[in-house]
């Protein structure tokens, strides 16, 4: 019920911005609350330290992250269109906000293993959908058969994550989206398009 309240969502914007800015260790609760505009103890009501913000933020923008690529691959007829579909709607929703983009990129990667682990089990959502676009893949012939699903799935995922991370890296100095069809079709000859 806890994230169904206003608040909760500001504090969740405020903190995308604040570990952005200042990384997460210098991220000090205060300087969240200041830029969500509301006492540091209203914060606590909510969460219940700086490592619960961090992954309650993950957990809010993967879910909005996953909406938004099933509604861009449904209706999509091939695997391929799929596939691209996603690539491009997920460089296009970090490139819009390149706030979460560092803290997706960067600073999430930087948390202690218990967090991580914790970030890798909100990342099962975005896996599920690329599991269904492969296992599609290899139902309607368009990949090979015996491709295998995790090992391709950490192929794309990966392939697109170090993309993120080179733009965020190079401070955004070129379109983001534009690489889609590029990385589009190496995956797609990766997993077995003749």
């Amino acid at each position: 019920m806890k994230d169904k309240r206003p608040k909760y969502k500001q504090i969740i914007d405020a903190a995308v911005i604040v570990i952005a800015e200042n990384g997460y260790h210098a991220s000090q609760v205060s300087k969240i609350a200041k830029q969500a505009g509301v006492a540091d103890g209203t914060i606590y009501l909510y969460f219940k330290n700086k490592d619960d913000i961090l992954i309650s933020l993950f957990k809010e923008k993967m879910g909005l992250f996953v909406e938004k690529i099933e509604q861009q691959i449904e209706g999509k007829e091939t695997a391929e269109e799929k596939l691209y579909a996603l690539i491009e709607k997920h460089l296009a929703l970090l490139a819009e906000d390149h706030h979460l983009a560092i803290v997706t990129q960067l600073e999430l990667r930087q948390s202690n293993k218990e967090l991580r682990l914790r970030i890798n089990e909100v990342l099962k959502g975005y896996f599920l959908v690329l599991d269904q676009i492969i296992e599609y893949g290899i139902q309607r012939n368009e990949f090979r058969k015996e491709l295998n699903t995790k090992v391709a799935r950490n192929m794309i995922f990966g392939t697109i994550d170090e993309a993120v991370t080179t733009w965020v890296m190079n401070d955004q100095k070129y379109d983001l989206v534009n690489l889609s069809p590029s990385i589009n079709e190496l995956l797609i000859h990766g997993c077995g398009r003749s």
